[in-house]
């Protein structure tokens, strides 16, 4: 078991780190605007279903194992950044086809991709292996246990969720605004833009490291 006090704080670190926009949030508001509410609800799910996985492989050991092999890290590191830029370059060249004052409106039918896209792009953060192996297992004991680590993962799976479910809600609550054609257009400039920029920066510290 684990006491309240280091619950709460393992509450305050994890919102802390899952109010940090990063590109799990760029992704949602992007798939929100492009598919609607559901497709960003569908996102914010298959983020969580990718922490989740690092949640049930950090609580079996799997993820040590797998952050010591330099090869698979490597490769999962780069297999994120190129997934980002590919995600971001999408994002770019889809301004091609705005109409300056027509408005956009969300593509119906995008919840099954948005959620593989958002399970894909968590799965392949390597920095995710990184922070489940520092986060769960101070928080748990010295002598932590299997259902421990795996309910204080879930937990932060769940908050995960809420989070980004809420950032659809109040980006389709601004649907008729962020829709217009120029602020949709600058709108998935920055998004592009931002997703490229993250794609980089992951390949280049994988490179480096």
């Amino acid at each position: 078991m684990i006491g309240l006090g280091p619950y709460l704080a393992f509450l305050g670190v994890s919102l802390l780190v899952i109010c940090t926009p990063g590109q799990d949030t760029a992704l949602t508001i992007r798939n929100t605007l492009a598919g609607g509410r559901r497709a960003g609800v569908a996102t914010a799910a298959g983020v969580a279903a990718g922490q989740a996985t690092w949640t049930v492989a950090t609580s079996a050991g799997l993820a040590v194992v797998l952050a010591a092999s330099e090869p698979i890290f490597f490769a999962i590191r780069l297999a994120g950044a190129a997934y980002l830029v590919f995600l971001g370059v999408r994002t770019l060249m889809s301004l091609r086809g705005q109409h300056p004052d027509h408005a956009q409106q969300p593509h119906q039918g995008r919840t099954g991709r948005a959620f593989a896209q958002g399970c894909l792009s968590n799965l392949s953060n390597a920095k995710m292996v990184a922070f489940f192996i520092s986060l769960l297992p101070p928080f748990a004991g010295p002598q932590p246990s299997f259902v421990l680590l795996l309910a204080l993962g879930l937990n932060f799976c769940l908050l995960t969720l809420a989070w980004l479910t809420a950032y659809a809600f109040a980006v389709e609550r601004m649907s008729g605004w962020l829709r217009l054609a120029r602020v949709r257009k600058a709108i998935d400039a920055t998004l592009g833009a931002v997703l490229v920029a993250l794609g980089v920066r992951v390949g280049f510290e994988a490179v480096r490291a």
